[in-house]
């Protein structure tokens, strides 16, 4: 199963004190392309200090992907549990949050601590989900590559934000 639409591009918008953030449109256009749904699900990221994001449609793939991971780990000692563990955090971990006419979702309190979310939300696209950063957190992360970190600081310099 290949996905048509993927996510890029990057942007930042302002979270306000209830939570409230506009879900750039390039990010929604890709949801509404691939599905009905005005709808995102968001997770903690796997990876980093970071929340996943993606449309209720990927969730399919994504169990189809665990399943495929688990058919190859069948043999191995403890795979059961293995699999219960990413089943839950893929599925159990998730919220689905939808957005109004104008793009705007509030992030569930949950998600906001698990994202480290507080006043600015970077969205990165990364292929076949996005991502919602702390920028703070992303411009110091060592990990990220120092071209991705001029691109949000870019999309900062654009809106006047500072750090």
């Amino acid at each position: 199963m290949a996905l048509e639409h993927l996510f890029q591009g990057s942007a930042v918008n302002a979270v306000d004190a209830k939570g409230r953030v506009s879900v750039p449109a390039f990010l929604r256009s890709v949801i509404e392309r691939r599905g009905d749904a005005r709808t995102i699900v968001l997770a903690k990221h796997d990876l980093f200090d970071a929340l996943s994001a993606y449309d209720p449609a990927y969730a399919a793939m994504k169990h189809a992907k665990l399943e495929r991971k688990a058919e190859k780990l069948e043999t191995a000692a403890g795979s059961d549990l293995d699999y219960m563990r990413s089943s839950m955090m893929a599925f159990g971990a998730t919220e689905e949050v939808p957005y109004d006419t104008s793009g705007r979702i509030v992030l569930p309190p949950m998600m906001r601590r698990k994202g480290q979310i507080e006043d600015l939300a970077l969205f990165i696209g990364v292929g076949e989900t996005f991502q919602v950063w702390n920028p703070r957190f992303f411009l110091g992360d060592e990990r990220i590559p120092e071209d991705m970190k001029d691109i949000a600081r870019f999309r900062m310099e654009e809106r006047g934000i500072t750090l």
